[in-house]
């Protein structure tokens, strides 16, 4: 199983992730490389993988990617050797990743993904949100709204559906969602009786 969670900037994604990863030690997160500039708290090998814009297009022609994609005026990508890594551990991997990006790995992954599409409880809370990162411009604000409007239309692409509008129900929700695909026949590989 790999786990994917993806939904608009300001959706409430990364708090989401860290709760639930809180909660449930199978899930390994698995960081995304990106040219955007390192924002402050931020570090490198933890958060993402930072890379400039010439290391990111050879990694491209490397084949190292899943799907990558641009957003924002930035690279991100998810490395194939990082899932690798995870299922060979044990672990759930879980992506967090933009809406193009999550369309390219449904297509890829198909049945062992469970696709989560995160939205913000309202047009105007996700403005809200963005704007209390005070992280960026108007300019880069108003991009992300204007984004997130298209972004959504992809949600149909997606098996699951969660609204954030309070943060423990919507956690709650998503280990439903998890424990229910643990459950699946498909997930056991065979009879528990043999």
């Amino acid at each position: 199983m790999i786990v994917l969670i993806t939904g608009p900037s300001g959706a409430g994604k990364s708090t989401f992730v860290q709760s639930l990863m809180a909660d449930d030690p199978r899930l390994a997160f698995s960081i995304s490389t990106t040219t955007r500039p390192m924002r402050e708290g931020e570090v490198d090998g933890r958060d993402y993988d930072f890379v400039d814009e010439a290391t990111f297009k050879k990694l491209i022609a490397e084949d190292a990617f899943v799907e990558w994609a641009q957003v924002h005026d930035n690279y991100y990508a998810t490395r194939r050797s990082r899932l690798d890594e995870m299922a060979a551990a044990g672990k759930i991997p879980l992506l967090d990743i933009d809406v193009q990006g999550g369309v390219n790995v449904i297509d890829i992954y198909d049945s062992e993904l469970v696709s989560v599409f995160l939205f913000p409880p309202s047009w105007e809370e996700l403005e809200n949100r963005l704007r209390s990162r005070a992280t960026d411009s108007d300019d880069v604000i108003s991009t992300r709204l204007k984004n997130a409007r298209t972004e959504v239309g992809f949600a149909s692409r997606y098996q699951y559906w969660v609204v954030n509008d309070d943060l423990d129900q919507a956690v709650a929700r998503m280990k439903a969602i998890i424990l229910a695909e643990s459950c699946r026949s498909t997930a056991l590989g065979q009879s528990p009786l043999g």
